[in-house]
């Protein structure tokens, strides 16, 4: 099996400004194509030849697994992300507030997770079996199925990520990405946890009118029905 990089969901441009299509460029063309040709080249004649992208990230060791899960971690990232405003549904809304207190908080905390890793690395917005969210920081290539949890949202903190527009800066970068994250894939990542194919995109309807209020109802409705 040859992997193939992926083919990202918008322009090159569509992150700007916030996130430059010379960024872009080189984080998705060079790096990004990087883990895959070298992936590629690694698993000729292994055990990993055939296998799944997760499969690999889950079981190999050494470059294998660094270059499998900057694969798998790239790819969600970039996913992760939108040039279009989006926003969450009313499902991981709820979970948000539930277990964070309200979207700024967590936003303050996922942030300050992201800026005090040291080193080279990854933060994840993830969900344990508990149904619980939490904020983990992965270093270097690790991502959260290799330890059995699942992910909803990464950000990437290699420096690579923000060098051509931020320098060292990464703070600034952190701002940026997130006026980028893209809602609708986080709030689908949640929906396929629990196996809720109506969650994805149900949100809350922000008009206060009667036409509002009544979509707002059935999308509760449809929330607390047993």
């Amino acid at each position: 099996m040859q992997f193939t990089l992926m083919t990202l969901p918008y322009e090159q441009t569509a992150l700007e400004p916030h996130i430059s299509a010379e960024t872009v460029s080189f984080h998705y063309g060079k790096h990004h194509a990087g883990y895959v040709n070298k992936l590629n080249g690694l698993i000729g004649g292994t055990e990993y030849e055939d296998k799944p992208l997760e499969y690999i990230v889950k079981y190999a060791g050494g470059a294998v697994f660094n270059n499998a899960a900057q694969v798998f971690n790239h790819d969600f990232y970039w996913y992760g992300l939108s040039g279009t405003p989006t926003a969450p549904s009313v499902e991981l809304s709820d979970l948000i507030e539930r277990d964070f207190g309200s979207l700024e908080a967590f936003k303050e905390l996922f942030l300050t997770a992201a800026a005090g890793l040291f080193g080279s690395g990854w933060v994840w917005l993830v969900i344990t079996k508990e149904n619980k969210l939490e904020i983990e920081q992965t270093s270097n290539a690790d991502t959260p199925i290799r330890h059995g949890r699942i992910p909803l949202l990464t950000c990437d903190v290699w420096e690579h990520a923000y060098y051509i527009d931020h320098r060292n800066a990464r703070p600034e970068y952190l701002e940026k990405w997130w006026k980028l994250v893209n809602w609708e894939f986080v709030s689908d990542n949640l929906a396929k946890v629990e196996n809720d194919p109506i969650a994805g995109y149900s949100q809350s309807c922000n008009d206060d009118n009667e036409v509002c209020d009544y979509v707002d109802t059935m999308q509760e409705n449809e929330r607390t029905a047993t």
